[in-house]
């Protein structure tokens, strides 16, 4: 489980996120994160979380955001809740590096998640926004359906074309979880000198 002071790097997404209140510490219920966006930095493409409630709220930067349909620039200060079933996505909007702290509630199947998706990245597995092939998306999906829907490609396109290459995909060995990203070492451990309830 993640800790206060894990810190993980997605070098496709210009992602570097270090936990300040960990899944450890929260038995999975929660997890908060300072998330750095450098340069042209981004979060997933738009998607949305069925059962996840997400709140962020920017510490520097100007932060593009995406929340259904609806695109602006949240400037510092700002906190932007996107409760379940809500499409969103996020990128840095300015020509400095962007922070921002995400709250996310309940959290234990997110890290699971987003353990693989970042595995997957640093191990040069992912396009440049940051994506599997579609065969391990097809796999991924449905292993975390209860944590995030991808809205590209479509979802009736996803519901129709997944179940087929499923099967395929677990043929050709990618799996929709993989043990070494779940236990894979953070990139780096720092302490934190805040904490947060």
């Amino acid at each position: 489980m993640l800790r206060q002071g894990d810190v993980f790097d997605n070098p496709i997404t210009g992602e570097r996120a270090t936990v300040r209140l960990g899944t450890r510490e929260t038995k999975g219920e929660r997890l908060v994160v300072d998330l750095e966006l450098r340069g042209a930095g981004f979060g997933s493409d738009l998607h949305l979380h069925p059962a996840i409630h997400e709140r962020l709220t920017v510490v520097s930067g100007h932060v593009g955001i995406c929340v259904n349909g609806a695109i602006s620039i949240a400037k510092l200060g700002k906190t932007i809740d996107i409760p379940p079933g809500v499409a969103h996505r996020f990128w840095n909007a300015g020509i400095c590096e962007a922070k921002l702290t995400i709250d996310i509630r309940p959290a234990k199947r997110f890290e699971a998640f987003i353990r693989n998706m970042i595995g997957l990245a640093q191990d040069g597995k992912t396009d440049p926004r940051g994506m599997p092939n579609l065969l391990q998306l097809a796999v991924i999906a449905n292993e975390f359906d209860d944590v995030i829907h991808f809205l590209k490609p479509p979802r009736f396109m996803q519901r129709a074309l997944f179940p087929i290459l499923a099967p395929m995909a677990r043929m050709r060995g990618y799996r929709g979880s993989y043990s070494e990203y779940a236990f894979r070492v953070p990139s780096e451990r720092v302490q934190n000198e805040s904490k947060m309830p």
